[in-house]
């Protein structure tokens, strides 16, 4: 079956249209979530999302791109929702605390064992300190960075994934890097 054919299938809601779907891509878009959220519950509900939506929005797929470039497209607007969720949440609970209430994350408790294929550290913590500072990069250079280093996608599919230049790509994978070295140093000279 031609991906055309298989696109079609999947808009006719064929049921092994769909299994296929899932098996195709279902460790593939969990590996992506699992890059931006080192979480495994929250992988997986980011992931039932992705499906839910590629579902519920396979028919307004033009063929622009591939399929694969479209879910991966999904994936990471969902992560990065979520991601983006977090961050009011814990603007509100620094508002919070003035008042009185508390309200923290328990880091040691959210990161999950990090078992991802394209990214293997040997102490959860230092894995932890990792995504802690990838998840202060802004977030173009957090997307590109995770998709390039940990996702090991190459500069065009990135491209194709966040519809910007390959060049753009190259500049906001150098300012990651240099972002990310500056995060780091300041964390280590802290901890000394």
């Amino acid at each position: 079956m031609t991906e055309t054919q298989f696109i079609e299938a999947l808009k006719t809601q064929s049921r092994a249209a769909f299994a296929r779907l899932l098996q195709d891509y279902e460790q593939k878009v969990f590996g992506t979530c699992l890059s931006f959220v080192p979480n495994k519950e929250d992988a997986e509900d980011i992931a039932q999302e992705v499906f839910v939506e590629v579902f519920n929005s396979i028919n307004k797929f033009k063929g622009d791109s591939k399929l694969s470039t479209w879910i991966y497209r999904i994936t990471t607007n969902k992560c990065l929702e979520l991601i983006r969720k977090r961050k009011t949440k814990k603007r509100f609970a620094f508002l919070q605390s003035l008042s009185g209430d508390d309200y923290t994350l328990d880091k040691a408790s959210y990161f999950t064992e990090i078992n991802h294929p394209g990214l293997v550290l040997e102490q959860k913590e230092i894995s932890e300190t990792l995504f802690l500072a990838i998840n202060k990069l802004p977030e173009t250079q957090r997307l590109v960075f995770t998709l390039n280093k940990i996702d090991d996608k190459s500069y065009k599919e990135i491209a194709e994934i966040t519809n910007k230049s390959i060049g753009s790509i190259e500049s906001l994978l150098f300012r990651a890097k240099k972002n990310l070295q500056n995060i780091l140093e300041e964390f280590y000279k802290s901890q000394m």
